[in-house]
């Protein structure tokens, strides 16, 4: 038992990084009764953290390595218990955006790439399969129980007892921290690469806060930017600056190798196949996982009416098949290689998203839809048991921390373009929908057809069909008869727009098996000089 200690600290603390935001994301309107303020204020919140952790991965690795892994791990804890204590009081959004948004997502930054660093210093062969399976499938359990937790204790406590508990969840991982065993120090104390920090950190920013907008803001046509590029969205001209502020940043750690300098993250690591693979695939997984979790909420609470508590059940199938399956990844490779596991998983989540559609409907088919959530949490454990160790098992000790800052930064990376893209698909799915709809239909007259159509040029929600009725019932100059039938077309228009976006989750899961070529095809993780 001594030898899961470590685990048990490592698995709680991947745990944490992920439950609050999947809180926050369901205490959107307490938060924003709270505050007196807007859901725009509230999502900027929550694309700040998002921002953070992100931008400062790489450096959070890079720092592990400076001062030692166990050491930055411990230091990281510290700063996001600080963040959660100050967001459990925080009196005002901007105190909740300085320590939810800004601390919290520091200290993510720099527990995370330390936390798969020490899994892979802490166990070995097939026990290491078995910690990364555990891990992903408790980041998994945390994205899925969130909305449950956080959707019970906003409904009848507080949102803020979410936040009072992670400090003590902080203080309690802290006081068993000797349950990890010390790590090997450095063999030299490298340098921070402060251009190269700046530089990542400002291009992940821009391409991450570009795809987190552009649901706001729009691809080509503009939405609601704060400001527009030659007539166009912002969106695009901001990644393309993010690209080039990286391409700048890839040029400087090159010059910087080559003088003998240390570099923030060696990009010889990218020559890596099976790291190079594990790191595709892991974007790939976030962006349908994330692109899912956005979907599936909206349909059980917007279509069917569910409220956050009611929704977290629904999800529990997802949570427990996904932590179950991740679990046995040890196990699994005693029968197939990492490769041919991944590659079953992302079958299997082919067939899962393919019965997601089906299960989508006007009514809630409950039998359906939770064996649906279940076999998605299937293929999700699958692949969450094999990436995790093959990234961290590719590559030298001494590499272990950059790995985990590419990790996770892949992970985020695909995380947020899940959001934004599966959401815009799903917007721009329900807007081509209801007006294809209403064009076609006799029972509305010419002269509102184009008025809706206006509308939805200039930007369409996803809102309950009560609410657009509720609108149309102020409306004098529109008959009940055609209030009726739009509404009936609005309604066919979501089913339409959320099959349409776990459609494109399905496309993705599709387009992953061709990047798992260089996956470990043996039965144990590859395994580099030391």
């Amino acid at each position: 038992m001594n030898r899961w200690k470590p685990l048990v600290v490592l698995g709680t603390a991947q745990f944490l990084m992920v439950l609050d935001a999947s809180v926050m994301n369901v205490s959107i309107s307490q938060l924003v009764a709270d505050f007196d303020t807007e859901v725009t204020t509230i999502q900027a919140v929550i694309t700040l953290y998002t921002l953070v952790m992100a931008a400062f991965m790489l450096t959070g690795g890079k720092i592990g390595d400076m001062i030692g892994r166990r050491r930055v791990f411990v230091i990281g804890l510290v700063v996001y218990g600080i963040g959660s204590g100050l967001t459990a009081v925080a009196p005002t959004v901007g105190v909740l955006a300085v320590g939810w948004s800004v601390i919290e997502g520091l200290g993510a930054a720099l527990v995370l790439p330390a936390l798969a660093a020490l899994a892979a210093g802490s166990y070995r062969g097939r026990e290491r399969a078995i910690a990364y399976g555990v891990i992903g499938g408790l980041a998994g359990a945390g994205i899925a129980v969130g909305p449950l937790l956080g959707g019970w204790v906003t409904t009848y406590l507080t949102w803020r007892l979410v936040f009072a508990g992670e400090v003590v969840l902080v203080l309690a991982i802290l006081a068993v921290m000797r349950w990890i065993p010390p790590q090997p120090a450095p063999a030299e104390r490298p340098a921070l690469d402060v251009l190269g920090a700046a530089l990542s950190a400002a291009g992940l920013a821009l391409v991450v806060l570009a795809v987190l907008q552009s649901g706001s803001w729009g691809w080509v046509q503009p939405r609601n930017p704060p400001f527009t590029v030659l007539g166009f969205a912002p969106t695009l001209f901001a990644i393309g600056l993010g690209a080039a502020v990286l391409y700048l940043f890839c040029v400087h750690e090159r010059h910087r190798e080559r003088r003998g300098g240390t570099p923030l993250v060696s990009l010889g690591l990218f020559g890596n196949r099976p790291l190079r693979a594990g790191l595709v695939t892991l974007f790939n997984q976030n962006t349908v996982l994330l692109g899912l979790f956005f979907v599936i909420p909206l349909y059980l609470q917007v279509v069917q009416g569910l409220d956050a508590f009611q929704t977290g059940l629904r999800l529990l199938p997802v949570s427990a098949t996904m932590l179950a399956t991740s679990m046995c990844g040890s196990l699994l490779l005693r029968f197939a290689s990492s490769r041919t596991i991944v590659r079953i998983g992302l079958l299997v989540l082919l067939a899962a998203t393919l019965w997601l559609i089906t299960a989508i409907g006007p009514e809630l088919e409950g039998g359906s839809f939770a064996g649906a959530m279940a076999l998605l949490g299937i293929g999700l454990g699958m692949l969450a048991s094999q990436l995790g160790n093959t990234v961290q098992s590719s590559v030298r000790t001494a590499e272990r921390s950059e790995a985990g800052g590419l990790q996770y930064t892949a992970q985020n990376l695909g995380s947020s373009l899940g959001t934004a893209l599966i959401g815009a698909l799903l917007i721009g799915a329900l807007a081509a929908s209801v007006t294809t709809k209403i064009e076609s239909d006799p029972r509305v007259s010419e002269a509102v057809a184009q008025e809706v159509g206006t509308h939805v040029s200039a930007g369409i929600s996803f809102v309950p069909a009560d609410q657009v009725s509720a609108a149309l019932a102020t409306r004098s100059d529109v008959p009940p008869q055609e209030a009726a039938a739009l509404v009936d077309h609005y309604r066919d228009a979501q089913i339409q727009g959320l099959k349409s976006a776990v459609l494109a989750c399905t496309v993705i899961t599709g387009g992953a098996l061709l990047f798992t070529r260089h996956l470990p095809a043996t039965r144990e993780a590859p395994r580099p000089p030391e």
